[in-house]
């Protein structure tokens, strides 16, 4: 669910990092350098960014700085060689979440990793709460007051999707390959029945609704 870009010019380093994030059932896209993760992100929904500094073309540094002056606040973890208090001080001061050395220590990077969700507010609990309404990721239930539903798992992963990022535009192809994968043989409109689908079984609730908007996609509004 949680979409992780890997940036590094470094293909045994890029194989690795996937390696290790992929065994926590996070989704790994790659770059090898910052002009390529701008592309990607044209392309795709990232949630975190894992990058290295010294990199081709566009390193770490203007990666991010770039980033940050186009006011996107997604969190980055540098992972670079460069180890003197001036190379970290320098990355901090550019924009960067936090900063860990190579060689690093797998476990330490998923924890930094998970501390930086937790500050997006990418709630390690997966729980979403709207007023009275609560979705909860573990047992794929949507809860208001005393009604229950349990959702369909793509139904509610396309429901949870939506209100992680209230106000936000997702193209049909973006919450196809998300939800359903980039090998599903279903074409995008499996998408536009499963809204459908959502509109029906949510139909009068005031907490939030699903928009379309036309020529690009849907998005989900909080209305309390």
């Amino acid at each position: 669910m949680i979409r992780i870009l890997v940036v590094d010019d470094d293909k045994n380093t890029r194989k690795y990092i996937e390696a290790v994030l992929a065994a926590e059932n996070y989704t790994v896209l790659t770059a090898t350098n910052g002009e390529e993760a701008l592309e990607v992100m044209d392309r795709e929904h990232i949630d975190l960014i894992v990058l290295d500094i010294m990199m081709p073309n566009m390193d770490g540094y203007e990666f991010t700085k770039a980033l940050r002056d186009s006011d996107n606040n997604l969190p980055i973890l540098m992972v670079s060689a460069k180890q003197l208090p001036q190379d970290k001080r320098k990355g901090f001061l550019v924009g960067t979440d936090d900063y860990i050395t190579k060689p690093f220590d797998a476990e330490e990077m998923i924890l930094r990793i998970k501390a930086l969700l937790r500050r997006a507010q990418i709630a390690s609990e997966q729980k979403i709460v709207i007023g009275d309404v609560t979705l909860d990721y573990n047992s794929f239930t949507v809860r208001k007051g005393n009604e229950v539903q349990e959702l369909p798992q793509k139904e509610f992963l396309l429901l949870y999707k939506l209100l992680s990022y209230p106000g936000k535009i997702f193209t049909r192809i973006q919450l196809m390959d998300e939800i359903w994968g980039n090998d599903s043989e279903s074409g995008w409109e499996t998408v536009t029945v499963h809204i459908g689908r959502l509109r029906k079984r949510f139909e009068g609730w005031k907490e939030f609704e699903i928009e379309s908007v036309r020529g690009l996609g849907y998005k989900a509004v909080k209305k309390i």
